[in-house]
């Protein structure tokens, strides 16, 4: 009986080690880890899709996750301001993705105020499934990216243009200015024609 006590202790303790190392050894994940993404870190996607979601723990209230993609081209693809559903998705709408490799990175702040930045990559690809708008990004109101579309002329926003095109009316005005009395003192030093 008295050796059964012995193996007993050492039993106990070796059992206590293995529950330790075991709790211990697993990876610690942070909870602003991704969780999901539409469209998802490896997917493949039909073009068209205009709205990313990010699916994160609890994020810190009040602060902005950035979100920035790169095309297949490695130019960079507008994307909005994002926006924050549910205290955990990050929504933001895009310009219509092409086909193509395109990388996701973020950066999100978590409810404890730890900061992550991470990214990923999916594909789009002619037939493969049309993504759909997440419902928990459907009620928002996001903003749209700036695509240098409708208030652009050549690529310059109408501010820069109007700017432009004054400057170069002002020049003109004043270069006809200067030849006009060059003409006039001209005239003065020859005199009268008869």
């Amino acid at each position: 009986m008295r050796g059964l006590r012995l193996l007993r202790a050492p039993a106990v303790l070796l059992g206590s080690l293995c529950v330790l190392l075991f709790l211990g050894g697993t990876p610690a994940y942070a909870h602003t880890a991704l969780k999901d993404a539409t469209p998802g870190p490896g997917s493949k996607v039909a073009p068209g899709a205009d709205v990313v979601a990010l699916t994160f723990g609890r994020l810190k209230s009040g602060t902005t996750p950035t979100i920035n993609m790169t095309g297949p081209d490695g130019a960079a693809v507008p994307v909005g301001q994002p926006a924050v559903a549910d205290g955990s998705v990050v929504c933001a709408a895009v310009a219509p993705l092409r086909a193509g490799v395109s990388t996701v990175s973020y950066t999100v702040t978590s409810a404890d105020g730890d900061t992550q930045t991470s990214a990923f990559q999916f594909q789009v690809a002619d037939g493969a499934e049309p993504v759909a708008v997440p419902s928990a990004c459907q009620g928002l109101s996001l903003a749209k990216p700036d695509t240098g579309g409708d208030d652009t002329i050549l690529g310059l926003s109408r501010t820069t243009v109007a700017l432009a095109v004054a400057a170069v009316v002002a020049a003109g005005g004043g270069l006809l200015a200067v030849r006009t009395v060059r003409r006039a003192r001209t005239a003065e030093r020859k005199g009268p024609t008869v």
